[in-house]
């Protein structure tokens, strides 16, 4: 390889590790305004600061009760919340109401009468080594959804989204929860109560009934039920698994980081959005999500509209920073909310809003169940749409199985290539045959290369009908892959959001889901990650044992010699589990082209074979081939 192909490939890999940080640092992106309207052009509605989190059940000293529920007063530390619902109520004072059942923790708030987060007890918060609590003494951390949210999931808003929440007052009786607006007279002339079910599968059934307690006829402004925040699902996200996911009619909308940054190009930084309001029309459902985890609101009735945004969250600590020093200092949320149109009450008259709230993970099995159950398709969370996510379902249930029957998710993946390498065999092996032929056939392919280079036109026709006439394909190579592509990317679609792979180990790696990072390098402060080193050294063998295609230009072979480098660094920071995969893939390829390397060739008339025996006397002496040319017109 020259000098030149050397600097251009060096050159291009350091674009593609500093491009973005240098983009960043030449154009700092910025903050999303926090004064747009949320309504329409007629609207009132507008988005006021993130308020300062209240004490939750941790920082107060609560301990949640297990099968009973507890409820603890605490005072609010947010005076800055401008109480304009109930300005009789400055400070108003925070009740904490926990229920749990055998899966969920759920954490119901006075302040905005909904639910403050949601613990999943089944799931552990993931951790580096070094906050690794001590199996004998310390249980390690649960996931908690809607963690530092703006506003309670369930919560409603009168006139404008994110202006102080109402007081309610909280009870229960069984199992279920009421929450109920407890504002003086002559302030809010509306009665709103809200009745919380939770259930089994992670689902709480909802119900809120707004009620004119006045004399007359009263306008209901515009409201907004707040569905729930998704905020990241570890301190070093950025928010690439992270977005919003809804219904719009009979199309499915997709609102994700790229969305609210609005970059130039998809490079150059922009003019950030901070609100998304979904087209007029009916939404059945909503979701956020993180990599691994969901919240999905399905009203039982469609809402006539959307609004969500994006909030700022707390930046981590400088103890967090300590144990997580790649973690995202200015991490960000995205909060949901349904919107309804103002209306006139008659006295007495009630509105009903009910819901089912689905706050789980990214399970394929249990959104199944959830699409089947509520008549919505609410799987499409699960990232398994178009052309790929039929081969991203395909695998995951084949290594869901694979499991069942006693694999590790490690040697399921490994089985699974192993797998579809045999089914392809039959096909990789007649494409590379074809490639053997090709590069025996290369020296005549030279010689008209040569004959016609003055008529590129005719030289390619001259090429094709000298392929055609020993019956090679150009194309014998490229099938195969092209055939594969699919697996590839279903393997990637499914891998990214696979729950089952998270905390999986296998060998040194701790977690499929997540890179595997051995050390941080010394003074370069980059994660050494193996597998995708390992991949990249599988993949230069592969193509060094593979047959050049006759006619390439030299500096195009140096070029797919060193390509697999650029898939290095493009998947060094992807799930351990992808480079598992394409590790694997590129030795079982390594082995097939061995086996057919070592197999006995006969060579045809014609051949190349045959045009290097023309000058090799011992073959047949000077004029085998001449003879040889004789025999054949004879017969």
């Amino acid at each position: 390889m020259d000098r030149k192909s050397i600097f251009i490939l060096i050159f291009s890999i350091a674009g593609l590790i500093f491009w973005f940080p240098l983009v960043n640092k030449l154009y700092p992106p910025q903050p999303p305004s926090t004064e747009q309207g949320l309504g329409r052009e007629d609207s009132t509605v507008g988005v006021g600061t993130t308020p300062t989190s209240t004490p939750g059940p941790e920082e107060s000293g609560q301990v949640p009760g297990v099968e009973a529920s507890t409820t603890t007063q605490i005072t609010s530390n947010a005076p800055s919340i401008r109480a304009v619902n109930n300005p009789t109520i400055p400070n108003p004072v925070e009740t904490l109401l926990n229920w749990e059942n055998e899966k969920v923790t759920y954490a119901f708030t006075s302040l905005g009468g909904g639910i403050k987060s949601f613990t999943l007890k089944e799931y552990e918060q993931a951790m580096s080594q070094e906050e690794s609590p001590s199996p004998d003494t310390v249980q390690a951390p649960k996931v908690t959804l809607n963690a530092e949210a703006a506003a309670p999931a369930m919560s409603i808003f009168f006139g404008k989204l994110n202006d102080a929440p109402l007081s309610y007052e909280l009870s229960q009786e069984g199992s279920v929860i009421q929450a109920r607006y407890i504002g003086p007279d002559g302030i809010f002339p509306f009665d709103i109560t809200k009745t919380f079910e939770p259930g089994s599968n992670y689902v709480v059934r909802t119900s809120i009934q707004i009620r004119n307690k006045s004399d007359a006829a009263l306008d209901l402004p515009p409201h907004y039920v707040v569905t729930g925040t998704g905020t990241p699902g570890r301190p070093e996200d950025t928010g690439m698994h992270m977005g919003l996911i809804y219904q719009a009619g009979e199309d499915i909308e997709e609102i994700k980081e790229n969305w609210f940054a609005n970059r130039t190009l998809g490079c150059f930084p922009g003019t950030p959005r901070s609100i998304h309001n979904s087209q007029p029309g009916r939404v059945p459902w909503t979701a956020v999500h993180n990599q691994f985890f969901t919240m999905i609101a399905i009203p039982d009735e469609p809402a006539p509209g959307l609004i969500a945004q994006q909030i700022t969250l707390q930046p981590p600590s400088p103890e967090m920073l300590q144990i997580h020093p790649k973690a995202n200092q200015a991490p960000k949320g995205y909060q949901s909310a349904l919107s309804y149109p103002s209306r006139v009450l008659q006295p007495g008259e009630k509105v009903f809003l009910d819901y089912q709230l689905f706050t789980g993970p990214r399970e394929y099995n249990t959104l199944v169940e959830l699409s089947q159950r509520t008549q919505q398709e609410v799987d499409t969370v699960m990232g398994f749409d178009g052309f790929f996510g039929f081969f991203a379902k395909a695998l995951l249930i084949s290594m869901n199985k694979l499991n069942q029957w006693g694999l590790s998710y490690g040697w399921a993946i490994v089985a699974i290539t192993v797998i579809v390498k045999l089914l392809f065999w039959p096909l990789t092996q007649a494409s590379t045959r074809s490639m053997k032929r090709m590069s025996a056939l290369q020296p005549e392919m030279k010689a008209l290369q040569e004959k016609y280079k003055e008529d590129p036109q005719k030289m390619n026709r001259k090429l094709m009908e000298f392929m055609r006439e020993k019956k090679c394909s150009p194309l014998g190579g490229c099938l195969p892959i092209l055939l594969q592509l699919p697996v590839f990317f279903g393997f990637y679609t499914m891998l990214q959001s696979a729950i089952e792979l998270r905390g999986a180990s296998f060998l040194w790696t701790p977690d499929l889901s997540q890179p595997d990072t051995l050390f941080i390098i010394p003074g370069l402060e980059i994660p050494f990650n193996l597998w995708p080193i390992l991949m990249g050294a599988a993949q230069l063998w592969q193509t060094s044992m593979t047959p050049t295609s006759p006619g390439m230009d030299p500096t195009q072979q140096k070029i797919m010699k060193y390509m697999p480098l650029m898939f290095v660094f493009i998947l060094y920071n992807f799930s351990a589990g992808l480079a598992l995969y394409w590790t694997v893939q590129n030795i079982l390829s390594i082995v097939q082209m061995k086996l057919i390397r070592n197999e006995q060739t006969v060579p045809t008339p014609g051949s190349a074979a045959i045009a290097q025996a023309k000058t090799t006397p011992h073959v047949g002496g000077p004029d085998w081939g001449q003879s040889y040319r004789k025999t054949k017109k004879k017969k």
